[in-house]
């Protein structure tokens, strides 16, 4: 069972957004915590009242002004707002167009590279394995980056002939891993491997002898529920305005899966390869070099 969620309370929301209606001396504390959320998060309150030059009864004041029950309060719901990571608050130098057109080229690079360079091919082709032989594939992916990709999935298997279908709601995700048998695949994915629901379903799908190929960070909790761990490799840097390049990871494991399933199946693939081509031709026209989809 999941743990019980707790109401949800950002303390630097609070903060910036009721900062206008505290007095003069509150207004201090303001700006000495968003200056430095990691230092106010763990500074005594003596600390923080020198550094503010307020008394300790002033900054009890304004904790009770930005929501919080007390002081200490106000400094635990500080710390779990510093736990985010500094780059998330901290004020970041303006970077030139150009300047991050190329860093965001060379990100999508070197996670290409280095998840390529962790991969090993008999896990891959175990899951082609798992999928060539399973009675139906359902896919699941939650969020941003994983339901695009649990789609993209979907699409590389489907025109192989195979059956599969991808779910994004967990409510019905967990219905239809109650309904999997031992001949069955569920293909997770999360970048993470942390996301509660996914984890369940899981379990579920395993409970009734479902294989699970996972395709998910090492060591998470998803990897040690697969019975085929294609791991993706994620490191996230500071420069938190572009899109994660993690995605591009997850889309190489992708591209890798479906070819290895294709050449298992080689000449039948090439058959509906063929098909869908045709297919499209006749219906879009174009030359022949076109791709299959569009």
């Amino acid at each position: 069972m999941r743990k019980n969620m707790t109401a949800l309370f950002d303390i630097v929301y609070h903060i910036r957004s009721n900062r206008d209606r505290l007095s003069a001396t509150e207004q201090k504390i303001a700006d000495i915590i968003l200056d430095d959320i990691a230092f106010a998060a763990a500074a005594s309150i003596d600390q923080l009242a020198t550094k503010a030059s307020v008394s300790i009864a002033t900054i009890s004041r304004f904790a009770k002004a930005v929501g919080c029950e007390d002081i200490r309060d106000l400094k635990l719901k500080l710390a779990q707002a510093s736990a985010v990571g500094t780059r998330f608050l901290a004020d970041v130098p303006v970077v030139e167009e150009s300047a991050f057109y190329a860093r965001i080229c060379s990100e999508v690079e070197s996670t290409l590279r280095a998840n390529l360079a962790r991969f090993v091919e008999a896990d891959f082709r175990a899951g082609a394995n798992a999928l060539n032989s399973a009675r139906l594939i359902y896919v699941g992916g939650m969020g941003g980056g994983s339901t695009m990709l649990a789609d993209e999935v979907q699409y590389r298997i489907a025109r192989l002939g195979l059956p599969v279908t991808a779910y994004h709601d967990p409510v019905l995700l967990r219905m239809l891993a109650a309904t999997l048998t031992e001949k069955d695949v569920l293909v997770l994915l999360s970048v993470t491997g942390v996301t509660p629901e996914l984890l369940e379903v899981a379990d579920i799908a395993r409970e009734y002898g479902a294989q699970i190929i996972a395709m998910t960070a090492p060591q998470s909790p998803l990897a040690e529920k697969a019975n085929v761990l294609l791991p993706v490799m994620t490191e996230e840097t500071d420069f938190i305005f572009k899109p994660s390049a993690s995605r591009y990871g997850v889309l190489l494991a992708v591209d890798i899966l479906a070819t290895e399933l294709a050449l298992l199946r080689k000449q039948e693939s090439k058959e509906l390869l063929r098909r869908v081509k045709f297919a499209l031709d006749e219906y879009r026209g174009g030359d022949n070099r076109l791709p299959l989809g569009d």
